[in-house]
């Protein structure tokens, strides 16, 4: 099993600490106080948050109080999305991060209530002051932040649902594309845009390359989900490994097979790679964490 590299294991240790604060911040009544954090602090790879970090420390030695405000929203957007893709009405999953899920744990309607709750919290995070000593809140960055995730989050919502219309057919790669630069790629895009914008104006070239970067990293993260519910175990994976093959879902592997997707993950983290390499800016976080992306096992 790969390692992951130290800047990932740092940006889960300040990511894992932000999200506690946040959610101290929030009053909530019993039971949904109780599965809102079961469904955000289980750990998980935490990879949105690390992005998010990595492009803002393409300028900044030190992670800005609004890329740490936009990591813990893109977090809370991305655990929503999962305690609302394990429902029996979805995916009808048990397993959730080695954990049961919020709805085995909590029942249906709280982890729907969680699921929804998660939502609003996160742009209540963005338009909040958060982990800021001092600095002036620039109010066109976080307008921009929340029009970023707004737009991914609904994409995600598209993608999902053009996810659960694949099922048991057979579609083609464009299409296939097409559900997953929208369920997965879309939030692991805005994670990245979220860091950028609070170090970058608007319109500067950088944004080309990082959305570059983004829609290969994307795709890749993707099909590389797919190759490890075939070859990872349930241990390994924290979640129902062959998942996919029991609902019959499109995947990469049963496109195109298995060898033949493993070539397609490695060409897309190639084409990431290779976005990264034409920056003019310290790339070294959004490397690593790409590198560790290709060879993770779960």
């Amino acid at each position: 099993m790969s390692a992951a590299p130290q800047v990932l294991i740092d940006a889960q240790q300040q990511i894992q600490n932000d999200l506690q604060d946040t959610l101290n911040h929030f009053d909530l009544p019993s039971p949904l106080k109780e599965a809102v954090y079961h469904a955000v602090m289980l750990g998980g790879k935490r990879i949105r948050p690390a992005l998010c970090y990595g492009a803002a420390q393409l300028k900044y030695s030190v992670i800005p109080a609004a890329a740490r405000r936009a990591a813990v929203a893109v977090e809370l957007i991305h655990c929503y999305s999962l305690t609302h893709d394990d429902l029996p009405c979805m995916d009808d999953d048990e397993l959730r991060r080695g954990q049961p899920t919020c709805h085995v744990q909590y029942g249906q309607a709280t982890a729907l209530l969680a699921g929804d709750i998660l939502q609003s919290m996160a742009f209540e995070v963005l338009g909040s002051r958060l982990f800021a000593h001092g600095d002036v809140a620039d109010q066109a960055i976080t307008l921009r932040q929340m029009q970023i995730l707004a737009t991914a989050s609904s994409k995600m919502v598209c993608g999902q649902v053009l996810d659960l219309q694949a099922e048991g057919r057979q579609i083609n790669q464009q299409a296939l594309e097409n559900v997953h630069r929208n369920k997965t790629g879309a939030l692991i895009q805005a994670a990245i845009m979220l860091g950028a914008v609070t170090a970058y104006p608007v319109g500067d070239l950088i944004f080309t390359q990082l959305r570059q970067y983004g829609q290969a990293l994307g795709l890749a993260f993707q099909v590389q989900d797919d190759i490890l519910d075939i070859t990872s175990e349930t241990a390994v994976l924290g979640k129902t490994a062959g998942k996919d093959q029991q609902v019959q879902k499109s995947t990469y592997p049963a496109l195109m097979g298995l060898q033949s997707a493993q070539d397609y993950a490695t060409q897309l983290h190639q084409q990431a790679e290779s976005a990264l390499a034409s920056m003019p800016a310290n790339t070294q976080t959004l490397a690593q964490v790409t590198d560790f992306l290709l060879h993770r096992q779960n």
